[in-house]
């Protein structure tokens, strides 16, 4: 475990956000804030996890950086414990470590898997870790045991993966969306067909286990709803678009106060959204590269964003001279997040 770097309040952003320093040295493919406090964990393709101490004061915020650990390869996903000591990272070493990041502990190896770890989360009503790979399964893992006390066959690749206890949505290649009650966490609950035509990107489930977002390379996201009377809530939209120029919607993430949601794609933009009004609440400027992954704080006050390379082009388009990844935080206004109030008109 190391320390690095010196703290940072710069803006340069078209957003008036500030960027997060140093930089990691590759694209970026994981933020995550704690669930207790304002501590940022970022996870890279130059194998590094790095953590930062966040602080707003009024309306400009500054971040510190605190730690980072390695590994041997490049890290895919991070997630939090729920007590906010501890942090879990996996990716192409096909490890996932637990970090006692608060107590200043070592990192160690907790879940294994037969290919790359593409993503993860903490289960608190289980206190189990869940891991999701390429080698087409999922595993719960108590983090006290060296096997797995539960394998979850699936259809295709883990892509991405979000729990809301009880409720467990994964995305797997060939547009399977399958669907876990926790209660019962060995019998899949209902597989869904993606509403969206292309290569899921990003699943995020909904505040109120009622449901869950699903995002494509398309630039298009579909709002599913679980209960079969409130299938005619259920539609899709187009994002992140560009005259004919369609990018992929990267990340999405619930304001942990007011309910709306942000998508953030490969044109460099992030948006936020009110899904019961189907509106759009907030246009932002779009940056100069793709963002690639984003996270809220827990009181919505802070929103982190990675604007880098996706690797949508290939390696034969990654330039890391003048590539740079880049670490925004942007502080929302109340009238970017708070959906509006409906308005309802009537004949007299």
């Amino acid at each position: 475990m190391a320390t690095f770097g010196a703290a940072s309040t710069v803006n340069t952003n078209p957003n008036k956000s500030y960027e997060v320093t140093p930089s990691p040295a590759d694209s970026v493919s994981s933020l995550n804030f704690s669930p207790r406090g304002d501590i940022l964990v970022a996870t890279s393709w130059d194998n590094q996890v790095r953590c930062w101490d966040v602080s707003r004061s009024g309306i400009s915020v500054a971040s510190a950086p605190k730690a980072s650990i390695s590994h041997d390869q490049p890290v895919l996903c991070s997630a939090w414990k729920d007590d906010g000591t501890t942090v879990f990272s996996g990716g192409c070493d096909k490890q996932a470590k637990m970090w006692p990041l608060l107590s200043g502990g070592q990192p160690v190896t907790v879940a294994t898997h037969d290919a790359p770890i593409s993503d993860m989360a903490w289960i608190p009503g289980m206190n189990l870790l869940l891991t999701g790979s390429w080698d087409k399964t999922l595993r719960y893992w108590d983090i006290r045991q060296q096997t797995p006390v539960h394998t979850q066959q699936l259809p295709d690749k883990c892509y991405s993966l979000s729990v809301k206890h009880p409720l467990l949505v994964v995305g797997t290649a060939d547009r399977n969306l399958i669907v876990f009650n926790l209660q019962n966490p060995q019998t899949e609950f209902k597989r869904i067909v993606s509403p969206l035509k292309y290569q899921t990107r990003c699943v995020t489930a909904f505040p109120d286990q009622q449901g869950f977002l699903v995002g494509s390379i398309e630039g298009r996201v579909g709002v599913h709803h679980l209960d079969d009377s409130q299938q005619n809530k259920n539609f899709t939209f187009k994002c992140h678009r560009d005259g004919n120029d369609v990018y992929s919607v990267n990340a999405m993430n619930f304001h942990p106060v007011y309910g709306s949601f942000t998508t953030a794609g490969s044109d460099g933009a992030f948006h936020f959204w009110d899904k019961d009004n189907k509106q759009r609440l907030k246009v932002m400027s779009r940056c100069n590269q793709p963002i690639t992954c984003s996270s809220f704080n827990h009181d919505g006050s802070i929103y982190a964003y990675a604007s880098c390379y996706d690797w949508s082009k290939g390696a034969e388009n990654h330039n890391p001279a003048t590539a740079k990844s880049s670490i925004f935080l942007h502080i929302p206004q109340e009238g970017d997040v708070k959906p509006k109030p409906k308005v309802t008109t009537g004949r007299k």
